[in-house]
């Protein structure tokens, strides 16, 4: 016997008499251990829409659509469908199906297609159209207009389903084991507005699945009717670590740069159009380098002067030598005192066309292009070495800093730049390391991001705190984004 819908009314019956249900079995919807091709997993069609049927039984709070799309039972990767009572997933919907079982089962009956965002009540297998469902597909596949991206940076603070008030653009991101470091760089690709909005406005179909994941992410978190007040970026995460072949992993933090330059770099060859992309048309600059060799310690040169013109998408700032003696006091807490402190502007030095002298050769960098966002990244680490930490503090201003003259880029003296991201090292992690209640110690990586023209905030993984824009300094800065005025 099909189970019926509870009637209220006499209109409600009426429409339950013309209700064709189709209580066969799909041929092909039969489940066996082993895991059928997707065609054997198509639909039956309902036959009528009908509104308003046990919708009183979804529950929002067990909603989280941030996990990878995945039947709860069999493993299946095809043809999902949430549950919007309990919030898990299962495959198919036809009889024989884990979303049928599950129905009967657990007394559960709504559920939508994740792909497709057509709601269904199971095991009756008819559709549901009802507007009151409509902010469940937004949070599952939020869109966004030309219009709206145009006002992200005004939307400000917005709260969850428990009334929790979060950041529009701040999210907090859940961290899966020691992923600090991926979390920071998602961070800052969200905060650079060209590639953010490229990511908000992108068709998904046919995309790469980095580019595809990546983008969900950050259209959560400028998402302004989350149920949430974070994010778990599980599905990106994965998909980083299988695409690099281990180059980046789960276990130990990696070098944030490191990834940053190769997320950069794929994603350029996943979207370009005719050898360009907003990756590089935001990011991409050109400098002169001009190599001499020398001969013997009086600094002949033996050959004429090689110039190079090459594109950067970061620029390197290398810190003085750390010195042997750093602490002379003996109260820990003027440690930090004794730290030796360089400006921005002097380590921008390197690319004004002054001598830098490695390995025999005397190179002479100079900066000829400036692109809309510079990328710098200060050299804390010693190559292959996270545990070796050059501490010396940088400091800098938060707005104005004239780029274009201490650059001397020709045609671009007068460009300025203001500072949007800042990524810091805040210490190490050991392996071993947990605190009294046995939880794994602090991520060593935390981001610094402007919303809107002068509001900070520091995101260190889930938690999201507002700062003054004068302490940004304190922490040791490791790449820092500035976009022009």
């Amino acid at each position: 016997m099909p189970r019926k819908r509870p009637v209220d009314d006499e209109t409600g019956s009426e429409a339950l008499k013309h209700l064709k249900i189709d209580d066969a079995s799909p041929p092909d919807s039969d489940l066996s251990d082993a895991s059928p091709p997707a065609s054997d997993l198509s639909d039956t069609e309902p036959t009528e829409h009908i509104s308003d049927a046990f919708l009183d039984t979804v529950c929002r709070s067990n909603l989280d659509f941030d996990f990878e799309e995945q039947c709860s039972v069999s493993l299946s990767t095809t043809n999902i469908y949430a549950c919007l009572v309990c919030g898990k997933y299962f495959q198919g919907r036809g009889q024989q199906t884990h979303a049928y079982f599950h129905s009967i089962n657990d007394n559960h009956h709504v559920f939508i297609n994740l792909k497709t965002q057509r709601v269904y009540v199971l095991p009756d297998n008819y559709e549901v159209m009802d507007k009151s469902l409509n902010d469940i597909k937004d949070v599952i596949q939020p869109t966004f207009t030309a219009h709206d991206v145009t006002r992200l940076d005004e939307t400000g603070h917005a709260h969850d389903l428990m009334g929790r008030p979060y950041v529009v653009g701040c999210v907090g991101l859940n961290r899966v084991k020691r992923t600090s470091y991926i979390n920071v760089i998602i961070q800052t690709l969200a905060h650079i507005r060209p590639i953010r909005n490229f990511l908000l406005t992108l068709n998904l179909d046919e995309r790469p699945p980095l580019v595809r994941k990546l983008a969900m992410v950050v259209r959560r978190m400028w998402h302004a009717r989350r149920f949430k007040a974070h994010i778990s970026p599980h599905e990106c995460v994965q998909e980083i670590v299988g695409l690099s072949k281990g180059r980046f992993g789960l276990d130990d933090e990696a070098d944030p740069f490191e990834l940053l330059v190769w997320m950069l770099n794929t994603m350029h060859g996943m979207v370009r159009k005719k050898k360009t992309s907003v990756v590089y048309e935001t990011l991409r600059g050109e400098m002169q380098v001009a190599t001499q060799k020398v001969r013997d310690a009086s600094h002949d040169m033996v050959d004429e002067t090689t110039v190079t013109t090459m594109p950067f998408l970061a620029l390197s700032l290398e810190l003085p030598p750390t010195p042997l003696f750093t602490h002379t006091s003996n109260d820990d807490e003027d440690e930090r005192a004794d730290i030796p402190q360089v400006a921005l502007t002097t380590l921008l030095q390197r690319y004004d066309g002054t001598t830098v002298e490695t390995n025999g050769l005397v190179r002479h960098y100079t900066v000829t292009n400036l692109p809309s966002y510079i990328v710098c990244h200060v050299k804390r680490f010693s190559k292959h070495n996270m545990r070796e930490k050059n501490p010396t503090v940088v400091n800098f201003p938060v707005c104005n800093v004239p780029f274009g003259e201490l650059l001397h880029v020709r045609g671009a003296q007068s460009a300025t730049y203001d500072l949007v991201v800042n990524v810091c090292h805040v210490g190490h992690q050991e392996k071993s390391a947990v605190d009294g209640a046995g939880l794994e110690s602090e991520s060593p990586f935390v981001a610094y991001v402007r919303q809107g023209e002068s509001s900070w905030f520091r995101v260190h993984d889930l938690r999201v705190e507002p700062v003054m824009p004068q302490m940004l300094f304190l922490s040791d800065s490791y790449i820092q984004v500035w976009q022009r005025n």
